[in-house]
């Protein structure tokens, strides 16, 4: 289940129990309206926070890219590359015990991490490309 999906269950009772309220339509239509309000507000503020919370991630992934130390580089292709031979191993039955879950959720998250980091990479060096020196990036001023 989603957090926004949470969020809109968390409020899914009161709805319902204004429906049962005796009062007049206009009040049941006014206190539904107010509480989503409330909701739109609360899911606004959640996705502000995702938001955030990617921009941090995409920072620190193009730093990381953008390092000038090889391993700082590298360390997510290299862990790649080994979880990749644990799963070659794990299938074949080559591992003396197989894989436990929560390396395969740790695999998930990473090859995530990797694409978002790779993708960052990419965009990057375009980025730097277009603000070399002899390249400003103005292409109003080609003349």
């Amino acid at each position: 289940m989603s957090i926004l999906s949470f969020i809109s269950s968390i409020f899914e009772p009161a709805v319902k129990l204004i429906d049962d309220l005796h009062t007049s339509d206009e009040e049941k239509l006014q206190m539904q309206r107010e509480i989503k309000k409330v909701e739109n507000e609360l899911l606004t503020k959640v996705i502000d926070y995702e938001q955030q919370l990617l921009a941090s991630k995409t920072k620190i992934i193009t730093a990381e890219a953008t390092g000038q130390s090889a391993l700082q580089r590298n360390w997510r292709p290299i862990t790649m590359l080994t979880f990749l031979a644990l799963v070659v191993f794990d299938s074949f039955g080559w591992l003396p015990n197989p894989l436990a879950e929560e390396a395969w959720v740790l695999l998930q998250i990473g090859l995530g991490g990797y694409v978002a980091g790779r993708s960052a990479e990419k965009i990057t060096q375009q980025y730097m490309k277009g603000r070399s020196p002899d390249n400003t990036g103005d292409s109003s001023a080609k003349g």
